[in-house]
């Protein structure tokens, strides 16, 4: 498979250094993505480069990861507008363990394999690096005119915060770390998102003027979403890949709700689905927006991608309670953290359970609830047959609620009409 042939037809290439294709052609390359460990768990921007590896590592050739537990002290000025708190060691650690692990899902490291994945950590290399080292065997081969010239500090230095000395440097830690691997791992390729491309740059350029050798890069353009937001953000903050952090359901919502024309543009980024199939899809879609085939497809290959086939089935059951035509039976299957965790969001109220054991009369619960203002609209409601108790419709014959109707012997979930619903706790 020609690499980067299937990776511009995926829209994942925007920078590119001659050489790179001809390269990848004629022999197995080693090449490597850095990895920031601001946080014990990556979030789905990690997944554009996440992805850069399983593609190389498809394609024959030996993907690195380098978690960046030295660089990750420094802190990288790309597109960043203000200086950022460093880290602790020990919270670097805590969370180099975490990316770590994440990691080691979407790529192969079966140590039999030629092209098997490796990770790297540049702490292991810059540990001992004394300061006056570095300076002698980095800086002197790098001018200021060449670090002065890259738009991250540029841009940072015209604007009101400036930039201290330590994120300077960062290109050169960034550098080096290319530079060390090309020299110990024959490594010959690097990639990134194009906010990197002035620091692999700089990277390559010490190879050329350190070792007299010859390294390649290439960048893939930064995720945008076609509104104008920010992709991988939502009110609630960013959708990671830890499912602790990010529910599989919420994940797979995300994915659900892209607009038309990110989700043509995301499919191809985000699934290995291969190009007849994505094409099929894209004129399924077109044909019939509102069937929506392209956003299902792509929350699908998503969910099993970075969670499971048993998430990506919860996710479509949860999905089915909230917007389709689920039943009561399948409310009751889920234990009650799927239940919170399908309803996170759905407005809540308490009452007393001593209230139901008396048998508690329907529209006086649903005024005190305020689920309607009063109960009058209640009682209109509840006549027209407006209202589901448990995902059932409650008939005009059931007049009060008992501890019977309890879902896990705790909850009442009440539907008004076809969208809102509550949550009621019995305390």
């Amino acid at each position: 498979m020609n690499l980067i042939e299937e990776l511009q037809w995926r829209g994942m290439i925007q920078d590119i250094m001659p050489g790179t294709a001809e390269l990848l052609q004629k022999e197995m390359v080693s090449g490597y993505i850095g990895f920031d460990p601001t946080s014990d768990s990556l979030h789905i921007g990690s997944l554009v480069p996440i992805l850069l590896l399983v593609h190389l590592q498809k394609a024959g050739h030996k993907p690195f990861a380098l978690v960046g537990g030295a660089t990750g002290m420094v802190g990288d000025p790309s597109g960043k507008s203000e200086e950022r708190n460093l880290l602790s060691e020990k919270v670097l650690s805590h969370n180099l363990t975490g990316v770590k692990k994440q990691l080691s899902k979407f790529l192969d490291f079966s140590s039999g394999k030629p092209n098997a994945a490796e990770m790297v950590n540049n702490y292991d290399w810059f540990k001992d690096f004394s300061f006056l080292n570095f300076i002698r065997e980095v800086g002197k081969h790098i001018t200021v005119n060449y670090m002065m010239s890259k738009d991250s500090v540029k841009k940072r230095l015209e604007g009101e915060t400036g930039m201290s000395f330590t994120e300077f440097t960062y290109q050169l830690v960034q550098g080096y770390d290319f530079y060390w691997l090309y020299q110990n791992r024959n490594c010959k390729l690097q990639m990134g998102g194009s906010d990197q491309w002035g620091n692999i740059v700089t990277g390559t350029e010490l190879i050329r003027r350190k070792a007299g050798g010859e390294a390649f890069a290439f960048t893939c353009p930064l995720i945008t979403k076609a509104d104008g937001g920010k992709f991988g953000k939502t009110e609630k903050g960013n959708i990671w890949l830890d499912a602790t952090k990010t529910s599989p359901y919420q994940f797979y919502q995300f994915w659900l709700n892209a607009g038309d024309e990110d989700a043509k543009k995301w499919i191809k980024i985000f699934t290995l689905l291969p190009k007849a199939e994505i094409d099929a899809l894209i004129a399924q879609h077109e044909s019939a927006p509102h069937e929506r085939a392209l956003q299902k497809k792509l929350a699908e290959e998503l969910t099993c991608f970075v969670h499971s086939k048993e998430d990506l089935d919860f996710a479509m059951k949860a999905s089915d309670i909230l917007f389709g035509n689920a039943t009561t039976e399948m409310l009751q299957s889920l234990n009650e953290d799927q239940l919170l965790q399908v309803l996170e969001g759905v407005p809540t109220a308490d009452i007393e359970k001593s209230q139901l054991a008396e048998g508690y009369d329907l529209v006086s619960f649903l005024a005190d609830t305020q689920i309607f203002p009063s109960k009058g609209e209640a009682r209109k409601m509840w006549q027209a047959g407006g209202l589901a108790l448990n995902k059932a419709k409650i008939s005009t014959e059931k007049t009060q609620l008992t501890n019977a109707d309890l879902l896990r012997d705790k909850y009442l979930l009440v539907q008004k009409g076809k969208k809102n619903y509550y949550l009621i706790k019995a305390v």
